[in-house]
Formats: C-alpha cells, sequence, structure tokens
C-alpha cells in the first residue's frame, strides 16, 4: 500500500513540467489513540539538507496538496534544524506525507504564533496563537518596584491576555497602551487582559517547596526569541540564581506555543532541586478547583467579570509527581500547584487557558475535556517515520 501512494504521488508530481520537485523522503504518521487528532505539529531533522535547498522545502499530503509549515533554526547557529507541519490523522489511522524540494511556493501565511520583548511597556515578553496570549516580565519591571517607582511588576507568574479573536493582538493592544495607558484592559472587541497575576503563578510559573512553604524566582533576567511563524513561537527566558530556603536554584525556561492550542509547552532546565511545582492562580478562592491524577493535570474554573476562565497544567507520567491545592492569606500566594520531578535536569509541562467569552469551551466540563485529551496525546505522541529516497 505504502509502494502505490509513493507511486501515485510521483506520477503526480512530474506530470506538471511547469515545476521542478525533487523528493527528499517519505514521512508515515501513525495515531495509535482512538480519538481523531489535529493541531499537534510534527518536527522533521533537516539538518543534513544542504542550507541553499532548505528554503524551497515542502510538505505533500497523499493527494499531494501542500501544508503549511515552518523552518526553525532552533539553537540560533545559522543552519536550519527542523521543518514543522501539521498533519490531520483519524482515530487509530496512518498517512504518509512527502518531503520534498519544489520551486512551488507556499500560498502567503499569516504569523499566528508570534512572539517578542516589549521594551515599550517596560520590558515585558509576550506571546500568542490564534487561541490565546500570555505574558511575563522583565528585569527593568522589577528594578521599578525594588526602587519604589511606580508602574513596575515584581512577579515571575505567567500573565493571561484574554484574546477572542484569530488574528494577531500584541502590537495592537501595545499601541493602544501608548495611546492611552490601560487600554488593553478594557474590551473593544477582541478581548482584555484583565487577569490578576501579582505574586502569584498565574499560570503555569514555578515555585519549589521547602517543608510547607513555597519559594519562586523574582523577574526573567534575559531572553532569546528562537522563532515566529505560522505553526509555532518559541524563546528562551533565563533567571537569576534564587533561593528557596537556602537551596541555590538555577532555570532557564525554553517556552513554545504552536497553533491552534490553547496550551504553552514549558520545557525548563533545572538545578538545585529534584522536584519543582508549576501553579495556577486561585484568585479570590471563589473558583472550583480538580485534578485528575490519572491523566497528570489539575485545573481551575472561576467567574471572570462578565464571563468564566479555566486556566489548567498538564504533564506527562514521567515528569508527574503530585498536586496540591495551597491556599494562604498571604495576597495572590494561593495557587494549585502541579509537583513535578525533575528528570536529567529538566522538567516538561503544558500550561494554559479557555476563554468562555472566545466560545472555544463552554462549561468546565468542556475545559477538562480538553485537558483529559491533551494529556492522552502528549502521554501517546504520534508515532513518525521517516524513510529518505
Amino acid at each position: 500500500m505504502k509502494r502505490i501512494i509513493i507511486c501515485c504521488l510521483l506520477a503526480s508530481i512530474f506530470s506538471n513540467c511547469e515545476k521542478k520537485t525533487e523528493l527528499i523522503s517519505t514521512i508515515e504518521i501513525k495515531n495509535t489513540l482512538n480519538i481523531d487528532r489535529e493541531f499537534e505539529t510534527v518536527e522533521i531533522d533537516i539538518s543534513e539538507i544542504t542550507q541553499e535547498k532548505v528554503a524551497d522545502l515542502i510538505v505533500l499530503d497523499e493527494e499531494n496538496t501542500q501544508l503549511t509549515s515552518q523552518i526553525v533554526d532552533t539553537d540560533l547557529d545559522g543552519i536550519n534544524d527542523v521543518i514543522l507541519f501539521q498533519p490531520s490523522i483519524k482515530a487509530n489511522a496512518t498517512k504518509t506525507y512527502t518531503l520534498s524540494i519544489s520551486d512551488k511556493k507556499q500560498d502567503s501565511v499569516i504569523n499566528y504564533c508570534y512572539s517578542r520583548f516589549v521594551p515599550e511597556r517596560t520590558d515585558d515578553y509576550t506571546w500568542e496563537n490564534n487561541r490565546v496570549a500570555f505574558r511575563t516580565f522583565g528585569p527593568v519591571a522589577q528594578k521599578m518596584v525594588e526602587d519604589g517607582v511606580k508602574g513596575g511588576t515584581l512577579s515571575s507568574g505567567i500573565d493571561a491576555w484574554l484574546k477572542r479573536v484569530e488574528y494577531p493582538i500584541i502590537n495592537t493592544w501595545y499601541k493602544r497602551n501608548d495611546v492611552k495607558k490601560g487600554a488593553y484592559h478594557k474590551d473593544h472587541g477582541e478581548g482584555l487582559d484583565n487577569f490578576h497575576v501579582g505574586v502569584s503563578r498565574g499560570i503555569g510559573g514555578t515555585a519549589v517547596k521547602v517543608d510547607t512553604s513555597y519559594y519562586f524566582s523574582k523577574n526573567f533576567t534575559s531572553y532569546k526569541t528562537i522563532t515566529t511563524g505560522p505553526l509555532r513561537t518559541s524563546f528562551v527566558l533565563t533567571y537569576a540564581t534564587w533561593s528557596a530556603n537556602g537551596k541555590q536554584i538555577d532555570e532557564t525556561k525554553h517556552i513554545s506555543l504552536d497553533y491552534g492550542q490553547n496550551l504553552t509547552r514549558f520545557e525548563i532546565d533545572v538545578k538545585g532541586t529534584e522536584t519543582i511545582s508549576s501553579g495556577i492562580t486561585l484568585h479570590n478562592k471563589k473558583g472550583v478547583t480538580n485534578q485528575n491524577d490519572a491523566n497528570f493535570w489539575v485545573s481551575h474554573w472561576e467567574a471572570l467579570d462578565d464571563s468564566e476562565v479555566g486556566t489548567g497544567i498538564v504533564t506527562t507520567k514521567t515528569y508527574f509527581s503530585d498536586s496540591e491545592k495551597y491556599v494562604t492569606s498571604k495576597k495572590d500566594e494561593s495557587n494549585h500547584f502541579l509537583h513535578l520531578n525533575v528528570v536529567d535536569g529538566k522538567v516538561i509541562f503544558y500550561s494554559g487557558f479557555g476563554w468562555k467569552k472566545s466560545k472555544q469551551f463552554s462549561s468546565k466540563e468542556d475545559w477538562e475535556n480538553y485537558l483529559t485529551d491533551y494529556s492522552k496525546k502528549i502521554n501517546t505522541p504520534l508515532l513518525v517515520t521517516t524513510n529518505s529516497f
């Protein structure tokens, strides 16, 4: 069956004399779950392909339709390492794709997955895709607080920007804020920033538990943008060494957000502790929390102004340790934590939100079903096999 598919594809490609195509490899992708899968990004190594050919790489499906793809230099060494694309595969099915070099250019695409450093708003780092947006805070904002200067922010928590449009909003919202301070706190038809973080963990900020107390870092100290594009944005945030009741903690966060997802992926290099925790804020403690140890997630659902929002963290079996609802009288320090094992110096987890007003999720149950399906997918990844010509 594979040979027939490939032969038919070859015939279709070479029958068009106006386009020159060089086949590089076939990519077989198998879905072993009993659920349909889409918006999952596949990475194919292209580091051995000569760089002058990389710009002309395309991905074709079994019907010879070109898929949206994105080429990434993951370590910024000047050599493109991977090509990204998102297959759509039915439950318990296998599909074959083709990686080719062609003079057929990719149609114009929108860079839905976008991130940048924002010096005009002190020094935020902000990221988004077609469904959600986030931000966190840098060293200038921290120093302003420490120096008693108005307008600073001292927090390593992750803030949520509740967008309800697919198109990018980061630059528009900051421009509005330049004209009128605080403009993005009002919904102009695209959403707004009404999610309070303070010193809480927001949605996915990290902490280290010692005895019965939690300790966490200050703001990030530097950043490095890796990529933006139609399918993924990724970047790196570094933090100054911080103390967890005498334990010296080092962490570097490799963060990415893919098209079609509500959860940001965090891969964190960690030194100084065998466990680390990721938390979601409980705000006024009136929301409903839940945890599903079998599927390695925690969640929180609450009323927010004239709507409702669900937040959550998911990980894989490898990193899952435990969960805890931590309630305290200290302002903004009540969080629902997912405890993570540090394995070979790192942890990986996914955190994010769903805003009812965006019409992506209609209820707490809808949101929690999303977290369970997400867990099944990351714990049973698509099986990818490449065969070079």
